[in-house]
């Protein structure tokens, strides 16, 4: 996720704070001091804070202007990081110039950005003729297991139990089919071409997935639908075909899943990091 925060001087003094006699926070020296504490909370929860002093929405100054474009485009439809969306972006143009064969798919597309953006992309490049799934319950986050466990310890049991599932709340990445048809619609892709698989991935994977992938991005975070999806999906993406796992980084059982799957099978991948948590591969064989 990523949060842009528009501040300007602050009008707080840079002074040390009291001492807590509980010892149950950190002490803190100064505003900068705090922004770092409340910086690192957020983290634990896929929260990046970019400060900055209005303006454009800022994005690191080697992005393209075309792919700069489209990221401003669907950032209010995605808590994906700006370099992820970036590489999202340059994998589409990369299977569209190599002329990959195959389909996009998506697991996990909450508002629906990360695929608007593929959409947007496709455009871009004159390629217009591939299919789009998007496999979503589209009423939030299955039901996590022991496995699902963020980089700092917190189980997702837990983390969804302090939530309310509403369509406000972002970490149940809930959003109704209707937003999401809505969102994509504005796009200007062809609707013939998207299709909108909704229940668990478990239930709807492999029966309704193409045949071919040639841009096969996973993003349901827990283990056991990443592994399902990996099972099922990864045989039919071809090659040269794109690979692209969105929580690698923050959820353990993401990551277990896919080092299982591909210790298992013997498969040989260079898994490639976008940032902390996004990794992106080209299937070799």
């Amino acid at each position: 996720m990523f949060v842009e925060l528009d501040v300007g001087t602050s009008p707080f003094p840079q002074r040390p704070a009291e001492r807590q006699e509980d010892g149950q926070f950190p002490r803190v020296e100064s505003v900068s001091a705090l922004t770092a504490v409340v910086r690192g909370w957020l983290r634990r929860l896929g929260v990046e804070v970019v400060r900055y002093r209005g303006g454009q929405y800022p994005l690191p100054a080697d992005f393209d202007s075309d792919a700069a474009d489209v990221i401003r485009k669907v950032r209010a439809y995605t808590m994906t990081s700006p370099e992820r969306l970036y590489s999202r972006i340059q994998a589409v143009r990369y299977v569209s110039a190599a002329s990959i064969p195959g389909d996009i798919v998506e697991c996990g597309v909450w508002r629906g950005g990360s695929m608007m953006a593929a959409a947007l992309t496709l455009i871009e490049c004159n390629d217009s003729s591939r299919q789009l799934f998007l496999f979503d319950t589209f009423e939030g986050m299955s039901p996590p297991t022991e496995h699902d466990v963020a980089i700092d310890g917190q189980s997702a049991s837990s983390l969804l139990d302090t939530h309310k599932k509403t369509e406000s709340d972002a970490v149940w990445c809930y959003a109704t089919l209707e937003q999401v048809r809505d969102a994509m619609a504005g796009t200007g892709y062809g609707p013939d071409k998207v299709k909108y698989v909704r229940g668990k991935v478990e239930d709807t994977i492999p029966g309704q997935a193409p045949p071919k992938i040639a841009l096969l991005r996973l993003d349901t975070d827990w283990y056991e639908s990443t592994r399902h999806e990996l099972e099922h999906l990864f045989p039919r993406l071809v090659r040269g075909g794109v690979l692209i796992v969105d929580d690698y980084g923050h959820w353990k059982g993401a990551r277990k899943a896919v080092d299982e799957y591909l210790r298992t099978k013997g498969i040989h991948l260079l898994l490639n990091r976008i940032d902390y948590t996004g990794r992106i591969a080209v299937k070799a064989e």
